[in-house]
């Protein structure tokens, strides 16, 4: 394990380099690989055998397993809620995702990471996807903070023509690429993982050292695709999955490889471009996989229950991973709680920039507690308040409320399960396979060990243990959350299979009039469920772009207010018919 000599020995390093007028920026590189859909039990180092990812698992173990993390259960709640460090609930945005034609996205009245890191020196870069918004041409990354931008604004493209096709408008397709705010045809052709992969060496390489970086690069994958070609990957990294008979979760696999080959190939950038042991590398998936039903990438939360876009562990707890040398301890599992509303706050605290003193967030700095591997304490979080759909989920330490659910309690169940046929020819030599990743090789810490691989895994693989005493087919304890709320302690019952909602009535109800209070908190919705034709591509050379270049606030004003009152009398008058 590390200790607080080499973090001592580095913070000296900077002091020395900061004395002699050094041309280095002594503030750390911050890069954070944000993942797309992807499950809790198609990373290798939480124990599935079935789909490798050496490098990632390096990564972690060389860092510290975040084995808590949560966040929001949906692609532009998620978003919303790194870049602000506010549950999506006190934005607006904690309702659905955008849809592509739609006119709303994350009002401008909110300061942005980026925004906040560019202001403290960093060169900031997003790099793949956006999705907070791109009807206006000030909702989008280069007008919120970031300096550069290569990627796509909508929820997913094609992986190799990076076009989006809405098959249910009569719309033509549209190319969704560009650098900065210019369309990029160029690279039509290139799968987009490597694409990605390209532009952030890119940035790597030609980073002026004299600034610190900030760069998120926020992968397409394993996010499907477009509904006509939803499953897309290299043929080379689908056929190392052969071992898996159906084909849908093959080619997911393959996706996933070529991830795991892009976290090596962006490390490497770092350590050839001499700025790694100056760097804190976060990754994580926005939200759990979607198994089945909408965009379905035949992803795995199991044994957790849920899926995306559900109001469970396997929709809202999420794989992650920490890493920087100026960590003081590593090589560990946390089971600290941890949001992504925490990650603005933290990151800036380990980077010493300060945050403005009028801005209100939900997330706090957790980095001395990770850094220093303290005990875990107590967390109170709202995963889910949806007005709307009319569910929510609430966390107080390790009791959980649920009251309501989606698509019906269609996601209810645990989903995912994999077959133990089919585990990786090379996982008896699991441990031998990290240790030989080119992730390992560029960090090269001789301490991580084979003994030392097999207890964090231990650590981080759930097994959903039956609670002493207690029968989960007895009928008290079925939980029918559309009937009635549900109650768990996720200390004893993790994969939420016990409802206690009978057995407590009481500490039910307190857990009930603590989300009612956070309910007074929520600001209204910010969606605007409207398909606006004037999105078509046809309108835009063939390309997604803004169609709307007013300067009113997309939350309010009287714009917002008279195009929802227009889109209100449409929307009853087509019921009516």
């Amino acid at each position: 394990m590390a200790t607080a000599k080499v973090h001592e020995l580095l913070v000296v390093s900077a002091m020395v380099s900061l004395a002699y007028g050094s041309a280095y920026s002594t503030k750390p590189n911050i890069v954070i690989i944000l993942i797309d859909d992807m499950g809790m039990n198609d990373v290798s180092f939480h124990g599935s055998n079935q789909i490798l990812t050496p490098n990632i698992d390096a990564l972690a173990y060389n860092g510290i397993l975040l084995n808590k993390h949560y966040v929001p259960n949906l692609c532009t709640p998620s978003r919303a809620t790194l870049l602000t460090g506010k549950y999506p609930i006190h934005t607006g945005m904690q309702h659905f995702v955008i849809i592509t034609d739609e006119p709303w996205g994350l009002p401008p009245r909110e300061r942005l990471m980026p925004e906040i890191f560019r202001e403290a020196g960093y060169s900031t870069h997003l790099v793949g996807k956006w999705h907070l918004g791109f009807w206006r041409k000030d909702l989008t990354p280069t007008m919120r903070g970031f300096d550069h931008h290569f990627g796509y604004y909508n929820g997913y493209i094609d992986y190799y023509d990076h076009q989006v096709r809405m098959l249910d408008r009569n719309y033509s397709h549209g190319l969704d690429f560009r650098r900065d705010l210019e369309p990029c045809p160029e690279a039509n052709g290139t799968y987009a993982t490597e694409a990605f992969t390209s532009e952030a060496k890119r940035i790597i390489e030609q980073h002026d050292k004299s600034k610190p970086l900030f760069m998120v690069m926020s992968h397409l994958a394993v996010h499907t695709g477009n509904e006509d070609s939803p499953m897309q990957a290299p043929e080379e990294e689908v056929a190392k999955f052969l071992h898996i008979r159906d084909p849908k979760r093959r080619t997911y696999a393959g996706m996933i490889s070529s991830l795991d080959k892009s976290v090596a190939q962006t490390i490497g950038a770092l350590k050839d471009n001499d700025m790694l042991n100056n760097s804190i590398i976060l990754l994580y998936s926005d939200n759990g996989a979607p198994t089945i039903g909408i965009h379905s990438n035949a992803g795995s939360n199991y044994p957790y229950r849920g899926q995306k876009e559900s109001p469970w562990e396997g929709g809202i707890r999420s794989a992650g991973a920490l890493w920087s040398p100026l960590l003081k301890e590593r090589g560990y599992v946390s089971n600290q709680a941890i949001h992504a509303i925490d990650w603005l706050p933290t990151l800036a605290g380990a980077a010493g920039v300060s945050l403005p003193q009028d801005l209100p967030l939900d997330g706090i700095n957790l980095w001395p507690m990770l850094s220093g591997n303290e005990e875990p304490k107590p967390r109170t979080m709202i995963h889910v308040l949806d007005e709307v759909f009319g569910y929510s989920s609430y966390m107080k330490d390790t009791l959980k409320y649920v009251n309501g659910s989606s698509f019906q309690g269609r996601y209810d169940h645990w989903l995912g399960e994999l077959e133990t046929t089919e585990d990786h020819p090379l996982s008896e030599s699991y441990e031998q396979h990290v240790l030989a990743s080119d992730v390992q090789s560029i960090l090269g810490n001789r301490w991580l060990t084979e003994d030392r691989i097999r207890q964090m895994r231990s650590g981080a693989t759930e097994m959903c243990p039956p609670v002493e005493g207690l029968n989960p087919l007895e009928p008290q304890f079925k939980c029918e959350p559309l009937k009635a709320p549900c109650f768990f302690d996720l200390a004893k019952d993790p994969c939420e299979r016990y409802n206690l909602a009978e057995t407590y009535p009481l500490q039910l109800q307190q857990l009930a009039d603590e989300v009612e209070q956070i309910r007074k908190t929520a600001i209204p919705s910010a969606r605007v469920p409207y398909s606006d034709s004037r999105a078509n591509p046809t309108y835009h050379n063939g390309n997604w772009e803004w169609w709307n270049n007013t300067d009113t606030d997309s939350s309010s004003g009287t714009f917002r207010i008279n195009l929802w009152l227009a889109i209100g009398s449409i929307v009853v008058h087509r019921n009516l018919l």
